[in-house]
């Protein structure tokens, strides 16, 4: 279904092609972009939220995991921040998700709110989009028996990338425009 989702959004984008190629951006067809990498943004919230839940299934959170790597551009990287250390750490996005499903804690919340664009999408010389989400995440760890307790809250810079993609429909090459997350970056963690 998320599939059909994206693919409907992105050959929506098809359209956008002759826009990208000037450095204007039509702003209904901008706002189809962003509408696409805002949702995909969403849907990595969605995901994070039950690969972090400790009543999830392995083979679900497997699966899971499978889909939010799907959202990515190849080698992004993942922020890691805490209250207790001032340095951020970064982990590859797979590995990312698996050392938050091993989170040493019995129950884990984790929302992200307040989700906006900070920067315009800016043309590289290469042809690609390039341009910064910004999102909150709020993080609830806690045990059973009250021994491990932690809440923070961490601004993340998320980079999209827009690029140029091809497919083939009925035997014809079609060119359409797609939305991939990239690193996300933390730049600021507060309790």
């Amino acid at each position: 279904m998320q599939f059909i989702k994206y693919t409907l959004l992105s050959l929506a984008l098809v359209l956008t092609a002759s826009a990208f190629a000037q450095s204007n951006i039509d702003p209904k067809r901008k706002q189809a972009i962003d509408s696409l990498a805002l949702e995909k943004v969403k849907d990595l919230s969605k995901y994070i939220s039950i690969i972090g839940n400790k009543d999830t299934q392995f083979s679900e959170a497997q699966r899971v995991m499978d889909r939010a790597e799907e959202l990515f551009a190849d080698d992004s990287e993942m922020g890691v921040s805490s209250l207790s250390k001032e340095e951020v750490t970064y982990y590859k996005v797979r590995e990312y998700f698996e050392r938050l499903m091993a989170l040493n804690y019995d129950k884990v919340k984790i929302q992200w709110y307040d989700i906006h664009y900070v920067s315009d999408l800016e043309q590289q010389p290469d042809g690609t989009f390039v341009g910064v989400i910004t999102i909150y995440q709020r993080f609830e760890g806690s045990s059973k028996d009250g021994s491990l307790n932690y809440k923070d809250t961490t601004k993340k810079d998320i980079t999209i990338y827009v690029k140029k993609k091809e497919t083939q429909i009925a035997g014809r090459i079609i060119e359409f425009w797609d939305v991939m997350l990239g690193d996300i970056r933390v730049t600021e963690t507060s309790a």
